[in-house]
C-alpha cells in the first residue's frame, strides 16, 4: 500500500538524526505497507530519538508508552472514569493513536506485564484491529496507524523476553553504540559543540566501553556523552561535567568511580 506523506495538525517537528545505514528506508517501507515494527539495541543509543525523527518525518502524531512492570492493558486501551459525577470512557494512548492513524511507540516492552502484550496481537498481523471490550468497540486501525516496539537485549533474561507468538508478528531492527566518526558528528549535531571536544567524549566513551564486561553493568551511552557535551558548552569543567554526567551515573561503587575518574583526568585534565 503507497500513502501520501501527508502531514498530520497533531505531527511533532522533526528532531535531528543521524543515520547509519537504511533503518529510515526500512521504517518507511514498513509503514507504508501497514507493518508493526521492532526495534532492539542497548539503553541510549538513539532507538528513542530514532522514532521521533521518523514521525515528524512521516508527519504523524506519536503517542510513547514507558513501559513497566504494573502497565496494564488497561492503561494502554483506556478505562471509565468519574468526571463530575458522570462515568466517562477516557481513551489510553494505544487507542488514540488507532484513531488518528498515528505511531504507538511501546518502549522497553519487555518491562511490560506479558497479560498486557497480549492486546497487541490483533493489531500486529494482518488484522489490525483493536478490540475494546468494555465499550463493544472493534476499532479497525487506518494505514497510516504504525505499532512500534523497543527493547534492549541486554536486559533479557527467561522472565523478561518477548514470547515468540509476538516476536513474530514484528519486523525487527538491530541498533547498536554508533560508530567513533558517527558518534562525534551526533554530538556537535545535537549540542554545537567544538569538534575537538566531541572527539575527545567519543574516545572516552570508547575508553568506558572497553570496561562494560568488568567493572560497569551499563556502558555509557550516546545521550550521557551528549548531556556531558551541554554542560561543557554552558561552561562547565570538562572534568566535572564528565564525573556528573558519565562517571557518577554510571557507578554507586566509590573505587570504580575514583578508576574512572582517573581515566577522565588522563584524557581530559
Amino acid at each position: 500500500m503507497n500513502l501520501p506523506l501527508t502531514l498530520s495538525p497533531n505531527a511533532l517537528p522533526t528532531p535531528y538524526y543521524e543515520p547509519f545505514g537504511d533503518e529510515c528506508a526500512v521504517f518507511e517501507a514498513a509503514w507504508r505497507n501497514c507493518l508493526p515494527l521492532l526495534i532492539k539495541g542497548p539503553t541510549g543509543c538513539g532507538k528513542t530519538r530514532f522514532i521521533a525523527h521518523m514521525a515528524g518525518r512521516l508527519g504523524l502524531p506519536l503517542h510513547t508508552v514507558a513501559c513497566h512492570d504494573d502497565l496494564s492493558a488497561a492503561d494502554l486501551v483506556g478505562r471509565h472514569l468519574l468526571q463530575g459525577g458522570a462515568t466517562v470512557w477516557c481513551d489510553g494512548p494505544l487507542t488514540r493513536a488507532v484513531r488518528e492513524g498515528g505511531i504507538c511507540y511501546l518502549d522497553e516492552v519487555v518491562e511490560a506485564r506479558k497479560d498486557t502484550t497480549v492486546v497487541l496481537h490483533p493489531l500486529a498481523d494482518d488484522r489490525r484491529v483493536l478490540p475494546i471490550e468494555r465499550t463493544g468497540e472493534l476499532l479497525s486501525a487506518p494505514p497510516s496507524f504504525m505499532l512500534v516496539v523497543s527493547y534492549n537485549p541486554g536486559y533479557q533474561n527467561l522472565l523478561k523476553s518477548l514470547k515468540p507468538s509476538t516476536r513474530q508478528r514484528f519486523l525487527a531492527l538491530r541498533f547498536d553504540f554508533p560508530s567513533p566518526e558517527r558518534e562525534r558528528t551526533i554530538i556537535v549535531g545535537e549540542t554545537h559543540c567544538d569538534p575537538v571536544i566531541a572527539g575527545h567524549l567519543v574516545k572516552l566513551a570508547g575508553a568506558f566501553r572497553v570496561l562494560k564486561e568488568h567493572d560497569l553493568d551499563e556502558a555509557p551511552s550516546t545521550r550521557l556523552l551528549v548531556y556531558a557535551a551541554q554542560l561543557i558548552n554552558s561552561g562547565m569543567d570538562k572534568v566535572t561535567a564528565c564525573r556528573v554526567a558519565l562517571v557518577e551515573t554510571l557507578t554507586d561503587d566509590p573505587m570504580t568511580a575514583a578508576a574512572l575518574l582517573e581515566v577522565v583526568n588522563a584524557s581530559l585534565g
